[in-house]
């Protein structure tokens, strides 16, 4: 056997080799000046030739990927690629037709600029289009004055705009598509006030919300009593003459603004129901008394202490024949076994022990 092999090791293909990859990686940044897609989809191209033809260190061949990336990204952005401030190419290429149409006759001066339309409550990116397409550099900023940076150009609204007509340049002043626009530039947002609504019919209160410029969508509903269920607003509209605003929150001249929840606590009655007010506080009283654990019954249970003088002649209510008290709510506490009752839904409902031994309304 011989220890002095001189035979060289089988040469690579071409394709496989460092030079053959630094030329594909050179592509790519030569692709991307002319087509930024072209160049993207080539440099996947590479980054799998990278990871997979080459025996690369790990660190070279992470290395490569991330210059490739870099090196996209700088050649179209100084071809202009990436630069959204030039004029809009298919617009462009309209006028460049329309100037091809008008023949040699045509004259510079005969040509008449596109006019700058006036870009007030639209939306700020097509604002800043239709200004390039009219000749003139679009330059924008906060309406109001918080002076906020303008990211996502689609999410703003423009308040106003001022164009200097010789420098043709114009500025927008915009504000969140959510916010109202200022007074002036630079002013501070004009937001609703929240009016005092407390004592009003459901009605009334939204009325009220709307003349103060509330939108209703951020409206919260909630009930006051501990055995009644909050209506929606559908529910509440239907009967809004029955439901009344006990308690609101934002107080009384808050502002109202995109993200704030206006909460309104309802309490409902009619001149039928035994309790007509609000009480002194949220879930601290039942619409119907009966309902209350410690609602004391001896006045109707009076009724059944005749004949005989007997103390034990029809002492309890709960051996039958208990009275009806309404609505009630399915599980909330009851005092007089055996009465009955309905939920909103009509389903019946009588009083009896629960699982906790006390009385509660449960389906008859």
């Amino acid at each position: 056997m011989n220890p002095y092999n001189t035979t060289p090791p089988p040469s690579r293909p071409w394709w496989k080799t460092t030079p053959a990859l630094l030329g594909l990686l050179a592509l790519v940044a030569l692709l991307s000046a002319v087509s930024f897609p072209l160049g993207f989809f080539v440099m996947i191209a590479a980054m799998m030739a990278v990871w997979v033809l080459p025996s690369w260190r790990w660190y070279a061949k992470l290395g490569a990927t991330f210059g490739a990336f870099f090196l996209m990204l700088i050649s179209a952005g100084m071809s202009g690629q990436l630069d959204d401030s030039g004029p809009d190419k298919s617009e462009a290429s309209a006028q460049d037709a329309a100037h091809a149409g008008s023949g040699a006759t045509a004259s510079p001066t005969t040509s008449k600029a596109p006019e700058l339309t006036d870009y007030t409550g639209k939306a700020l990116d097509e604002a800043e289009k239709g200004a390039r397409a009219a000749g003139f550099t679009p330059g924008r900023h906060d309406a109001s004055a918080e002076g906020r940076p303008i990211v996502v150009r689609s999410a703003w609204t423009v308040c106003f705009q001022k164009a200097d007509t010789a420098a043709k340049s114009v500025a927008f002043a915009a504000v969140r598509n959510d916010e109202p626009c200022p007074t002036n530039d630079g002013g501070p947002l004009p937001w609703p006030t929240m009016p005092d609504v407390v004592g009003d019919t459901y009605n009334t209160a939204v009325k009220a919300l709307e003349r103060a410029g509330i939108d209703l969508d951020s409206v919260t509903l909630d009930d006051v009593y501990l055995d009644i269920d909050a209506p929606t607003a559908e529910e509440a509209a239907k009967e809004g003459d029955e439901w009344r605003v006990c308690f609101q929150r934002p107080d009384e001249n808050s502002e109202v603004t995109s993200t704030t929840t206006v909460h309104l606590d309802l309490g409902q009655w009619t001149d039928a129901d035994l309790v007509q007010e609000c009480p002194s506080k949220k879930d601290t009283t039942y619409k119907i008394p009966a309902n209350d654990p410690e609602y004391d019954d001896s006045d109707s249970d009076s009724d059944g202490t005749t004949g005989g003088g007997s103390t034990g002649g029809g002492s309890s209510s709960s051996d039958g024949g208990g009275s009806s008290v309404g609505t009630v709510h399915p599980g909330s506490f009851c005092s007089q076994p055996g009465a009955t009752g309905v939920t909103k839904a009509g389903t019946p409902m009588v009083c009896g022990p629960g699982s906790d031994g006390r009385n509660r309304w449960r389906s008859s």
